[in-house]
C-alpha cells in the first residue's frame, strides 16, 4: 500500500540546453521593481538601499512554447520579460564576491501578474499572492549553463508582443545585480541546487489578450515565446 492518500505531484524541471537531464525546480523567488524606469511606470520610486522579495511556488511553471490560459479574477492581465537565475550550489550568508560561484545557469523568463489583483493588494499593504501566484505564472526557457554565458551582468533583454517591441533595455540597469540579490537573498534563507531567482523587469510592460503572441530574449540565451488563449 502507497504511504500517500493519493500521488504526489511530480516535481517541476526545467530543460538545460546541450544536455539530457532536467533541472528539478525547489523553489521560485522573484525581485521587485529591479530597474528604476519599471518601478517609475508601477507608479512608485525604487528603493536602491536593499531589493524585496515576492514567490511564485514550483507549480506555477509552464516551459516556453505554452499556451497560457487567461487567467480567472482578472481583467489585466499582463506580461513581465526577466533575466531567471538558476542555483547550482549552496549558497548562506554568502558575499557578492563570492555569490557567482553559486550559480548553475540562466534563462529568459515571464514573470506572469494579475496586475489589478497585485496593485489592489499593494494599495491596502496586503501581499501580493493573488496578484503574481496562480497557474501558469512563470513561464521558463531552456537554461544555459553559466560556463556558457559567463557571468551575466550586462546585455540586451527585450520583449515582443505580436511581433512589436514592448520591453527593450540592459541588465547592466538592474539596480540589484546578480551577484548582489544572492548576497542579499542568502541572509535570509539557505539557497540550495533548484532555487530559481526572477531578478526583476524592465519598463514596458502591458496588458495581453487571448490571442496574443509573446516573444523575448536575452543576449546569449534561449529566447522563451508564450501564447495567449
Amino acid at each position: 500500500m502507497s504511504r500517500y492518500l493519493f500521488d504526489p505531484t511530480p516535481v517541476p524541471a526545467v530543460p538545460v540546453r546541450g544536455i539530457a537531464q532536467l533541472y528539478p525546480i525547489r523553489r521560485i523567488f522573484c525581485v521587485g521593481r529591479n530597474y528604476e524606469a519599471h518601478a517609475r511606470e508601477m507608479g512608485v520610486i525604487a528603493d536602491r538601499e536593499a531589493p524585496f522579495y515576492f514567490t511564485k511556488t514550483p507549480l506555477d511553471y509552464v516551459p516556453t512554447g505554452a499556451t497560457l490560459s487567461y487567467p480567472p479574477g482578472t481583467s489585466n492581465y499582463h506580461y513581465e520579460m526577466e533575466l531567471v537565475v538558476a542555483i547550482g550550489a549552496p549558497a548562506f550568508r554568502v558575499s557578492a564576491a563570492d555569490a557567482p560561484a553559486s550559480i548553475y545557469g540562466y534563462a529568459c523568463g515571464l514573470d506572469m501578474t494579475r496586475r489589478d489583483l497585485q496593485l489592489a493588494a499593494r494599495d491596502k499593504g496586503r501581499p501580493w499572492d493573488l496578484g503574481k501566484d496562480f497557474d501558469q505564472a512563470a513561464v521558463l526557457a531552456p537554461l544555459v549553463r553559466a560556463g556558457e554565458v559567463g557571468e551575466m551582468t550586462h546585455g540586451k533583454i527585450e520583449l515582443k508582443v505580436n511581433g512589436v517591441v514592448k520591453q527593450s533595455s540592459d541588465l547592466n540597469l538592474l539596480i540589484h545585480p546578480v551577484a548582489a540579490i544572492i548576497a542579499d537573498l542568502s541572509k535570509y534563507y539557505h539557497l540550495q541546487p533548484g532555487d530559481l531567482i526572477y531578478t526583476g523587469t524592465p519598463e514596458g510592460v502591458g496588458p495581453v489578450k487571448s490571442g496574443d503572441r509573446l516573444e523575448g530574449s536575452i543576449d546569449g540565451l534561449a529566447g522563451i515565446a508564450a501564447a495567449i488563449a
